[in-house]
């Protein structure tokens, strides 16, 4: 889910400094939203349910702050001008669909289980939107399936093993929660079934179990790229990969007037020459003086 540490020589948003510390700001609150995720599914065993949704409207705004946060550093890379992602398909892809699919999946989750806080607040007037409800706690994960999915195919042809390795150690637990995720919402309309449930009684057992174990994959995995987001500070840039299809060179290009500074330097010698040569050279003078001395000698 959190994309900021990729194997890509090209992060310029903002200086060196203020990136590393934006990286690890944004991988450490995917931890902590996760913990308090965690947290969230855990009250719901306790005296006061209502205090775990609380928990999980924290720590789902956190995660959609996160990915947003992602989408926004990756358009920073290319100065925010959307055509040059025409020039590299795994950026468009990848790197600016993936952070938007997997805020729209928190966005879900969080509608859903708002419903049903909403519900077990009013404790009427709400019954039809607790099937919108359900519908949203499965269309939310199957979302971050997809991005997850997306996310764990990218190929970095020019970064090395370690490198790719890092990337599919944070992808593969990302995956894992996510389908545990969705395999528990899915129990969960099963479980309700012929039963006459409202509010929070719509989050049954098996919901709640499945919501615990795969946050635990998700933490496992925000870990993960905590480690992923030190290395790759640490690791040359020669080991990374640039960006492909030329969206990091169209930008210098624009940056520059549309010329690298080495073509229009070319340019300018050529037209230099091309008018010397058109310069026509005048006769030497006739000097009789100096011809006669000359032929005297």
């Amino acid at each position: 889910m959190v994309k900021l540490a990729s194997a890509r020589e090209s992060r310029m948003y903002g200086p060196r400094l203020g990136r590393n510390r934006a990286e690890y700001i944004n991988a450490g609150l995917y931890v902590f939203a996760t913990i308090v995720l965690l947290g969230g599914f855990a009250a719901l065993f306790s005296m006061e349910p209502k205090s775990g949704l609380v928990l999980m409207f924290i720590a789902l705004g956190l995660i959609m702050a996160v990915n947003l946060h992602d989408l926004f550093a990756h358009l920073a890379g290319i100065d925010y001008r959307l055509p040059l992602m025409g020039f590299d398909v795994q950026l468009a892809l990848v790197e600016f669909a993936v952070p938007i699919v997997q805020a729209l999946g928190a966005l879900l989750l969080f509608l859903g289980i708002f419903f049903l806080f909403l519900q077990e607040e009013k404790r009427y007037g709400y019954y039809k939107l607790e099937k919108h409800s359900l519908n949203m706690l499965i269309a939310g994960p199957i979302l971050w399936i997809l991005g997850s999915i997306h996310n764990s195919c990218q190929i970095y042809e020019r970064a090395d093993g370690h490198v790719q390795i890092l990337q599919e150690s944070v992808h593969i637990p990302f995956l894992m929660g996510s389908l545990l995720f969705l395999v528990g919402a899915i129990l969960n309309i099963q479980e309700q079934d012929g039963l006459d449930h409202h509010g929070l009684q719509l989050l049954g057992r098996s919901l709640v179990w499945m919501g615990i174990f795969g946050t635990l994959l998700l933490f496992i995995g925000g870990l993960t790229n905590v480690v992923k987001v030190f290395k790759m500070q640490q690791i040359d840039g020669l080991r990374l990969e640039k960006l492909r299809g030329g969206a990091q060179e169209r930008l210098i290009q624009q940056r520059e007037g549309q010329l690298p500074l080495i073509a229009e330097e070319h340019r300018r010698r050529k037209m230099i020459i091309e008018e010397t040569k058109a310069v026509p050279v005048p006769d030497p003078v006739p000097t009789p003086y100096k011809d006669v001395l000359i032929g005297q000698s």
